[in-house]
């Protein structure tokens, strides 16, 4: 594991891992734009979708082995968790006008 290419949260979240097969952390993987046929079969063979030429960031839910695997991959720059998004529903106030 190359922890040089993990941001803090996924580096933290890997700790807590049980099973080491199974696939449940979002990540994002930032990768060089110009992916060669290896790199893409390795994206392909790991669950990744939408690897296309030119494109260099990716978005899985890997297991600890795969991230592990990915951050040893020269072509890879740095693996960074995804987090869940909530919906914003606040009201806001823009209180009284006066003169």
């Amino acid at each position: 594991m190359n922890y040089q290419k993990l941001d803090a949260a996924l580096a933290t979240a890997l700790s807590d891992i049980q099973n080491s097969e199974e696939s449940s952390l979002g990540v994002f993987i930032h990768t060089e734009p110009i992916l060669n046929s290896a790199a893409t079969a390795v994206l392909e063979s790991l669950g990744v979708s939408g690897v296309t030429s030119g494109k260099d960031i990716f978005t899985a839910t890997l297991s600890l082995n795969a991230i592990s695997q990915l951050s040893e991959q020269s072509w890879v720059k740095y693996l960074k968790r995804s987090q869940q998004l909530g919906l914003v529903n606040r009201k806001i106030s823009i209180g009284k006008l006066g003169v």
